[in-house]
């Protein structure tokens, strides 16, 4: 009887430590839970992978969504920025560099991708009684900056494409509203 007992305690114990453990296992970070519930597009999988890594970290300007969508063999990858409330005061020059660092993180996260587009956008007033969904939706929110970057781009001519506002579309009266002179 005492050799049971023990026994049926041994396992008891055994089971515990490996529940405990699994469980620990098991708890997923703050950056998988952020990189699966903002991923989006058809290649959600895709966007999950980039996901994880771009959340690892706390960006000035906040990544709000990270999109995958493939066609055949072209994989576009797509990063959406939240243009207000800012983590902390940020300068043009700043951002450049935000923008920069996502996009070699986009594309270090999934080699296959050709191109990550990159956009800023603000949320607009939405009026009391105002369709926002379906057919006759108003929009909710604006696009104020916008990039598109292709693989093999040199983190040197984006950085001067950036600067230089060349093939960019960045909205002035927001840029001087959003950013800290610097």
């Amino acid at each position: 009887m005492r050799s049971r007992t023990s026994a049926t305690a041994s396992i008891a114990l055994a089971l515990a430590l490996f529940v405990s453990f699994a469980a620990q296992a098991a708890t997923p970070s703050v950056a998988d839970l952020d990189a699966r519930g903002r991923a989006g597009g058809n290649r959600r999988d895709i966007a999950t992978v980039v996901g994880v890594r771009v959340f690892a970290s706390t960006w000035p300007a906040q990544v709000l969504q990270i999109l995958a969508n493939q066609v055949g063999p072209n994989l576009v990858l797509g990063m959406r920025l939240s243009g207000v409330k800012f983590h902390h005061p940020l300068d043009r020059a700043g951002f450049d560099g935000e923008v920069g660092a996502l996009v070699t993180q986009a594309f270090a996260s999934a080699p296959q991708a050709e191109e990550v587009d990159v956009w800023v956008t603000v949320p607009l007033g939405v009026g009391k009684g105002l369709v926002v969904s379906g057919d006759l939706a108003k929009p909710t929110m604006r696009t104020v900056f916008t990039i598109s970057v292709r693989r093999g781009e040199s983190p040197a001519s984006l950085a001067a494409r950036l600067h230089a506002g060349a093939n960019v579309f960045l909205e002035q009266e927001w840029a001087r509203s959003a950013f800290t002179k610097g």
